[in-house]
């Protein structure tokens, strides 16, 4: 059972510890900006891991660490620059947080040594975040590219606000229009009843006038016919 713990224990340790340079390995390949990283590794006694993280020119980095497990809670650490020059240099330390700025481009060297330790290994945490110099230059940037933000979105809101009028004239019209509608159709329904009145009536006086008429002529022609005639 001892054989069989040391064993994984030491399977872990080399997965650990090669994990490391996998990454260190990836992300100096990687073309792109240097992204925010954390990481936690297992430290044995005796030893002394470094890690290379690759940043660009005229740029920040910030590096922060913690020992988060292990007799003493502390370790050395060092940090060196794409040159070689020692940058940061301290022993026996349980945390710290440098910031290295402005950067020079290439990999920098991150080591942890824990060999003052003959038998505690140490679990430690390190964290690496990049921002750029040029920021206040991208804000000053951004502001002159604000102001016509700012102006268009000003134009916008005019835009927007016109078309909320223009549409609320347009609703006003429809329902204007509809009322217009609506007196249209009284007037014509009326007129048209006038107009069958006037017809149907006119109708009436037509043909009475003709009675009178007929009458008329009859009655005329009654009284002067020859009486005469019809006694002999």
């Amino acid at each position: 059972m001892a054989v069989a713990a040391a064993c994984c224990r030491l399977g872990l340790l080399l997965l650990l510890l090669w994990e490391p340079s996998w990454l260190v390995l990836h992300a100096a390949q990687a073309p792109s900006l240097p992204q925010d990283a954390e990481f936690t590794f297992l430290l044995p006694a005796g030893r002394r891991e470094c890690f290379y993280q690759a940043a660009l020119s005229n740029s920040s980095m910030e590096v922060e660490y913690q020992v988060i497990g292990g007799a003493g809670l502390d370790v050395d650490f060092s940090l060196e620059s794409p040159l070689g020059m020692l940058l940061v240099d301290e022993y026996r330390k349980s945390d710290g947080l440098h910031t290295i700025e402005p950067t020079e481009g290439g990999d920098y060297k991150l080591c942890f040594d824990n060999s003052f330790s003959t038998i505690s290994e140490k679990l430690v945490f390190f964290e690496l975040i990049f921002d750029g110099l040029q920021e206040d230059e991208d804000l000053n940037n951004w502001a002159e590219v604000a102001e016509p933000e700012e102006m268009l979105d000003i134009k916008i809101d005019d835009i927007k606000e016109s078309i909320d009028t223009m549409k609320s004239r347009l609703e006003r019209s429809i329902q204007m229009q509809a009322l217009l509608r609506a007196f249209e159709a009284r007037d014509r329904n009326l007129q048209e009843s006038n107009l069958s009145r006037v017809n149907f009536w006119s109708a009436v006086n037509l043909t009475v006038l003709l009675v009178v008429s007929f009458l008329q002529v009859y009655m005329l022609k009654s009284l002067f016919d020859d009486k005469r005639r019809v006694w002999t």
